[in-house]
């Protein structure tokens, strides 16, 4: 686990410090008598006046649910996968998605935020063949207050990807993603798999 930690680590910006981690409550009476910036925070579910409260089931402490992922591919169904059920993570590591060489592709994620702000929320991925490196991304999605009743998820669709042709290039691949937040703190890491193919089939 540790080489993966290593490999896996996020992109650093010389001289950016993160910022005092602070709660809603906080945010909510940051600079409470200014009045564009108290539309804006309610606008975010994080106003003095706005309602509803975090979103989540009692008991549940994650601050960041990752609800969706979901493969988007011009022509073709999205693939998507529901990670709300108990074995879809086990599952991806299991089930290789198949890509046809030169195909472009896009990737959706669908995630709650719950209990407190997420700051600097990251999609950080690893891709290898037979054992070695070929692709590495890190994906700043942005910050996020926790949900509300009438705004219950975030969607983020990455840029759009192509997939390498060639014989050469052909073949199955592991990656391993993670989403996590300027704190350090990984709010869902796993391994999937995939093969580039000369047709879909």
């Amino acid at each position: 686990m540790s080489t993966h930690d290593d490999e896996l680590k996020p992109s650093v910006t010389e001289g950016y410090k993160v910022g005092e981690k602070k709660t809603v409550e906080e945010y909510a009476k940051l600079d409470a008598e200014d009045e564009s910036l108290a539309r804006w925070k309610e606008s975010l579910g994080i106003g003095a006046s706005s309602g509803g409260g975090s979103l989540g089931e009692p008991g549940d402490m994650r601050t960041c649910v990752i609800v969706e992922l979901a493969l988007i591919i011009e022509g073709r169904p999205d693939v998507v996968i529901d990670l709300t059920k108990p074995d879809a993570v086990a599952t991806l590591a299991k089930t290789p998605f198949t890509i046809k060489e030169g195909a472009e592709y896009k990737m959706r994620v669908k995630f709650r935020v719950q209990h407190e702000v997420i700051s600097g929320l990251r999609y950080l991925q690893l891709v290898k063949r037979k054992g070695v490196p070929v692709d590495k991304s890190d994906q700043m999605m942005g910050s996020y207050s926790p949900n509300t009743k009438e705004n219950p998820f975030y969607e983020k669709t990455f840029a759009e990807e192509e997939a390498p042709s060639g014989m050469l290039f052909r073949g199955s691949y592991d990656a391993q993603s993670k989403f996590m937040d300027d704190d350090g703190k990984i709010h869902l890491e796993f391994k999937w798999a995939f093969a580039i193919k000369k047709t879909w089939e």
